[in-house]
């Protein structure tokens, strides 16, 4: 059994009694009875409540009349700094504090085009408005009038599919799903959240509608697939994207790591389930969604790469190099930011293979200084990337390339420690090299800043300032440039 499922005990019963002992629900309660409204805080809240997840500052509130009406009597009555936002247009309001944020909506009713995801909105029942939502576990309320305060709305059977694990819609499928496609992927998202199940009309639904996802925009995808990335297994979420047809639509390039080919007795591994197991091993040590990211991408070029060569079998010379120029299309196309986020995860995929050299041959100086150089910032993260990759069902070999990690990881302390090449800055940068030599910029200087790099990360010469200038300048005498100051 999940250790999220409810279980119907006083423990829950006590745990969101606890949770509507906050002084908010009761200034809440106060609004809701002065404007005579049918009151309810819903969602999201009160499921965690009964799973007793951690404490949600984001709270929905519903009501049978006009959440408008009810947020500007919230914010007259509200004693904090409160920012008060109100939508006319979707008959919605926003009110947030330092402590939190109450979205308000009106009980309402929803009817769909079958080509836009855009609803037409019109004032509805309690039980259009529960009809209306995406998942049974999601239409869970607790009252908020005085009469009546704390006690539970359950009309969709939400508290028993909480039990149960149980992803369900309150209404047929078909038109959940048609009627939002982005609701497909937040079955998938709250599956592998909570560790529940989707019941098996809902999948075959979401097979059956999988091409709708096409209508939803790429940010709202991406935010979707970024929050099953942030689970704590979320291979899971991959596996169930693909087995009900949606990972093909959002991301096809991940796709192309399926294929599996043999030549006479000869196959490559699978890179799909490789992967995931890298994300997984990633998830264990790390909450980085960035870091998960690289994870991901780590072998994308593979499938592009791949090559049999008689004697040694497969290959994917290159990969890593291909993957990083493959980064920047690949969050493009998927609204992901272009900025350091990016060339982090573009670092990663670049490097990986690097540590993994490293750990298999004689580790000299020099390649540990040009890794630290290469690495700078994004190190701790490369070797949790490297040590990640390593998924044979070997445990032996797992445990050989593992403790060779290790003395990876101590050569690299002792190098840094001795030499501090972490994000290195040259002794004598270009503009002081242009004026020691009167040099334009140009062919020269360049020449002469990567002989100083080479020369510091090869050990030639320390990486203190004395020393480099002592260094240019006799590079400077072999290339016959003109020196302005002895």
């Amino acid at each position: 059994n999940s250790p999220n499922r409810c279980n119907f005990t006083a423990v829950n019963a006590r745990a969101y009694e606890h949770f509507l002992s906050d002084p908010v629900f009761d200034l809440l309660s106060q609004a809701a009875d002065a404007l005579s409204l049918e009151t309810y805080v819903i969602g999201g809240y009160v499921r965690d409540c009964f799973l007793q997840r951690h404490v949600r500052r984001d709270i929905d509130v519903m009501c049978v009349g006009s959440g408008i009406r009810l947020a500007e009597k919230v914010a007259e009555l509200c004693a904090l700094p409160a920012d008060l936002a109100v939508y006319k247009n979707f008959g919605t309001a926003l009110l947030k504090t330092e402590q939190f944020a109450i979205e308000f909506v009106g009980a309402r009713k929803e009817s769909y085009r079958h080509d836009t995801r855009k609803p037409i909105v019109e004032d509805g029942t309690l039980q259009d408005d529960q009809l209306r939502r995406d998942f049974t576990i999601n239409t869970l309320g607790l009252s908020l009038n005085k009469n009546s305060f704390g006690r539970l709305l359950n009309v969709s059977g939400g508290l028993q599919d909480l039990h149960d694990g149980i992803i369900r819609t309150p209404t047929d499928p078909g038109i959940t799903f048609s009627d939002d496609p982005l609701r497909m992927m937040r079955a998938v998202r709250f599956a592998c959240q909570l560790n529940f199940r989707i019941h098996p009309d809902c999948l075959q639904s979401i097979r059956e509608q999988a091409h709708r996802i096409e209508i939803v925009s790429k940010e709202r995808i991406t935010d979707e697939l970024n929050k099953i990335i942030a689970c704590n297994k979320p291979s899971e979420g991959f596996v169930l994207l693909d087995a009900c047809g949606l990972l093909e639509k959002i991301f096809p390039g991940f796709m192309e790591l399926k294929v599996v080919e043999s030549i006479g007795d000869k196959s490559h591994k699978d890179n799909f389930y490789h992967t995931l197991q890298v994300l997984d091993n990633v998830a264990e040590v790390s909450d980085d969604l960035w870091l998960r990211w690289a994870a991901i991408l780590h072998d994308i070029a593979k499938p592009a790469t791949k090559r049999f060569v008689p004697e040694t079998g497969w290959t994917f010379h290159g990969h890593e190099d291909k993957g990083a120029r493959m980064v920047p299309g690949i969050f493009r196309d998927l609204k992901l930011p272009m900025g350091e986020n990016m060339r982090f995860v573009q670092k990663l995929v670049q490097l990986h293979l690097r540590p993994i050299v490293l750990s298999q041959e004689v580790v000299t100086d020099s390649a540990v200084r040009r890794l630290l150089f290469d690495a700078g910032d994004a190190l701790e993260s490369l070797m949790m990337l490297c040590r990640a990759d390593i998924t044979s069902k070997n445990k032996e070999k797992v445990r050989r390339h593992l403790r060779n990690f290790d003395l990876v990881q101590q050569k690299l302390k002792e190098v840094e420690a001795k030499d501090h090449l972490r994000n290195w800055k040259p002794p004598v940068d270009g503009n002081e090299i242009m004026e020691l030599f009167a040099l334009p910029p140009g062919r020269e200087v360049g020449l002469l800043k990567t002989r100083l790099k080479d020369a510091v990360l090869d050990g030639l010469i320390p990486n203190e300032r004395e020393a480099a200038l002592a260094f240019l300048y006799e590079q400077a005498k072999k290339e016959n440039f003109t020196r302005i100051k002895p």
